[in-house]
């Protein structure tokens, strides 16, 4: 067949023209023209690929290991790492010096065959502080990251690891090698890794020197207990820093509170530690009210809570009602709490609804209350003596058996409030009331005890600061008991006094008193503060030895010279001595006599031209002394209407020679201020007394302590008596 053919005529011709017709393939490939090629390249490409480049990457990778093998250290592992990636070869590791590393990369260059060397190798440093760390990817992957210690091979470590995660598990290891590590390093990596793999995804373990800390979220509940046993007993050198466990979560959260009679059970799950030492503490009070009661804590550490439900607001909820029961339970589960048992009492079942009905957290819904009441058996009430207050707690039969018991306490207590937390229940005892009150006073003198009533039975046990008191307790609990009631009484005396030898209390005086300087402000007789620390020393020592025998002497103060008085116009000479002069020397031989009244007889003015300020350290200093070193200060206080001329005639009066002062031509020139200031010529033995009082009030006895001569100016000195 003939091919087609196209024929025209030319441009002004009658020639009809043919030609034949191009086939079609031939006209699309003329279009195409070198991308018909393109196929063929391909083909060939593909076919270098798939069977010239893995024999290319297997030769890179067995000359590269023989280049590796030549870095062996002393581990017996090399420290460089090749990965081929097509041509390329991917060079990592630590080498132990430049040096090294540039030979290394040169060796790697020289190679027929890779493309390009890709380097990532670093240089073994020192890491301060020395970290590593271990998390978990997966379930089967773990990621290792920081610092290995040199000494280490990264095999013989990462097998050490895998070990203690699993078997199974990959590791992801990129830590470098560098110095510094802490000793004993593999096994701290095995106890973190061990540790890990409890925790779930994202957990971290970490090193840091010798510093371990864990942070995550447990897998379960086991898996949680386990980490907090683990965690109590870190390798040797090691010690546990920050550890940040969630708790697991469960699908069913429960609290329950049982309450028998040999004590409480804590079960169920709890959000922290804190709320389990919370709920630990509320159960052991409730416990308390029932002797030999035990807490039997299994609670289980456990998310699972609604947010909107505070935890410590429920666990006390739950204690409160639980406090209404002698047996039973209470019960927090599916968003409800719910109370059944035995009632403490017939009061304690409304009480108990009227909690549910008004006193629940928020978020927590109302279950049910199931409670009996049951007869009270036995029928218990307590009186209990604590250094911080008297808490009554039980039953009563009514108001007037309260009241009794409230009255015989309150007189003998003066500082100690009384906690009446009793309630009202039948069923008492015969004659409760009275047992009780007779009970109240033995309660009350001792440091720290109880009187509890079980039926019949009276029982005291205590502590007494006086070994006589706890001698005569049991014969005086069974007279003060009524009849058909039985008593027992267990009161122990506190351990007696400390009692050195005589040598010894002679040095521990000498060692309290040397570099004393315990110095009076002029003119005061009230002990600083800086007195305290050797007064209490030296109270505590006579407390310890009953024959020391202590003499405290007071210094007077410094002598002040008066200034003379300037003379006046016209006058050559200075002014006669004043007419004062005879009347201060009869009160200064008075005051041998009279001690305490030299003040108001040594001074002829007024009692209102005295310095205030000394004034009043004189009548401080009078409260300090005891009745008759009182008295006798008060009758030498000035009254504001006496004078000298008074105090001769009182002299007079009590038989004391009296002399009456010189005329003077011309009335004596005024007083200088500084005579007017000068301080009671009996200072120095108020001042001692002031020592002595404190140290009785310290606990020193009165025949251990005594005023001892005056001194002069200076501090106060202290001196043992044989």
């Amino acid at each position: 067949m003939l091919p087609k053919r196209r024929c025209r005529f030319g441009p002004g011709s009658d020639q009809l023209t043919c030609v034949p017709v191009p086939h079609p393939f031939a006209r699309g490939l003329r279009r195409t023209g070198w991308l018909a090629g393109l196929p063929a390249l391909a083909l060939i490409w593909a076919s270098a690929t798939l069977y010239a480049g893995p024999r290319i990457a297997e030769r890179l990778e067995a000359e590269g290991a023989a280049v590796a093998a030549g870095t062996a250290t002393d581990t017996g592992e090399p420290w460089l790492r090749l990965a081929v990636e097509g041509r390329d070869l991917v060079a990592a590791g630590e080498a132990p010096d430049a040096s090294a590393r540039a030979a290394t990369l040169f060796r790697l260059a020289v190679l027929d065959g890779p493309r390009r060397i890709v380097s990532g190798v670093g240089l073994v440093e020192t890491a301060a502080p020395f970290q590593w760390a271990a998390i978990r990817l997966g379930p089967d992957r773990v990621a290792l990251e920081g610092s290995r210690p040199v000494e280490i091979g990264r095999r013989a470590l990462e097998a050490r690891v895998t070990g203690m995660l699993g078997p199974g598990t990959s590791l992801d290891d990129a830590a470098r090698a560098a110095r510094g590590a802490p000793p004993d390093f593999p096994s701290a990596a095995a106890f973190l890794a061990a540790r890990l793999s409890g925790l779930a995804a994202g957990g971290r373990a970490a090193l840091s020197d010798t510093v371990l800390s864990l942070s995550g979220e447990a897998l379960d509940v086991p898996a949680y207990e386990a980490l907090r046993a683990a965690l109590s007993e870190p390798p040797a050198g090691f010690s546990i820093g920050r550890v940040e466990i969630l708790p697991p979560r469960v699908a069913q959260y429960r609290f329950t509170v049982e309450k028998a009679t040999g004590g409480i059970a804590l079960d169920g799950f709890i959000p922290s530690t804190a709320d389990r030492e919370a709920a630990r503490r509320a159960a052991q009070e409730v416990a308390q009210e029932t002797p030999g009661a035990a807490v039997d804590d299994r609670l289980v550490t456990a998310r699972g809570l609604d947010p909107a439900i505070d935890s410590k607001t429920l666990i006390g909820f739950m204690f409160r009602l639980a406090a209404l029961i002698q047996t039973g339970r209470v019960t927090f589960t599916d968003g409800a709490v719910s109370v059944s048992g035995d009632a403490m009492d017939a009061q304690a079942i409304p009480d108990a609804e009227a909690l549910m009905r008004d006193a629940r957290p928020a978020g927590v819904s109302a279950g049910r209350v199931t409670l009996t009441a049951r007869p009270l058996s036995p029928y218990r009430v307590a009186i209990r003596r604590t250094p911080e207050a008297v808490t009554l707690t039980g039953h009563v039969p009514d108001a007037a058996t309260r009241d009794r018991v409230l009255d015989a306490l309150r007189p003998r207590l003066f500082r100690e409030p009384i906690l009446d937390r009793t309630r009202l229940a039948d069923g008492a005892p015969p004659n409760l009331g009275a047992a009780l009150a007779a009970a109240a006073p033995l309660v009350v003198s001792l440091a720290a005890g109880e009187a509890s009533v079980s039926d019949r039975t009276l029982t005291l046990t205590g502590e007494s600061l006086y070994r006589e008191v706890a001698a005569r307790a049991p014969d005086r609990l069974a007279e003060a008991l009524p009849p058909g009631w039985t008593g027992k009484a267990t009161v122990s005396a506190r351990q007696p006094a400390e009692r050195r030898d005589p040598a010894t209390c002679r040095a521990d005086f000498a060692a309290a008193t040397t570099g004393a300087d315990l110095r009076f402000p002029v003119g005061s007789a009230a002990p600083g503060p800086t007195f305290y620390p050797t007064l209490d020393a030296l109270a505590a020592l006579a407390k310890a030895c009953p024959t020391l025998r202590i003499a405290v002497s007071g210094p007077a103060d410094p002598a002040r010279a008066a200034p003379t008085p300037a003379a006046g116009p016209g006058e050559g000479t200075p002014p006669a001595a004043p007419p004062e002069a005879e009347p201060t020397r009869v009160a200064s031989a008075a005051k041998t006599e009279a001690p305490g009244k030299a003040d108001a007889k040594a001074d002829p003015k007024p009692a209102g031209q005295h310095d205030a300020k000394a004034h009043d350290a004189k009548a401080h200093d009078g409260k300090a002394h005891d009745g008759k070193a009182h008295d006798t200060a008060s009758e030498a206080k000035p009254d504001g209407k006496g004078s000298g001329t008074d105090a001769i005639k009182e002299a007079a009066k009590r038989g004391k020679p009296s002399l009456k002062p010189s005329p003077s031509p011309k009335p004596s020139p005024k007083k200088p201020e500084a005579i007017a200031d000068e301080p009671p010529q009996d200072l120095p033995r108020l001042r001692a007394q002031a020592v002595v009082e404190y140290l009785l009030q310290a606990g020193a006895r009165p025949d251990q302590v005594s005023a001892g001569p005056d001194t002069p100016a200076g501090p106060v000195t202290f001196a043992l008596l044989p």
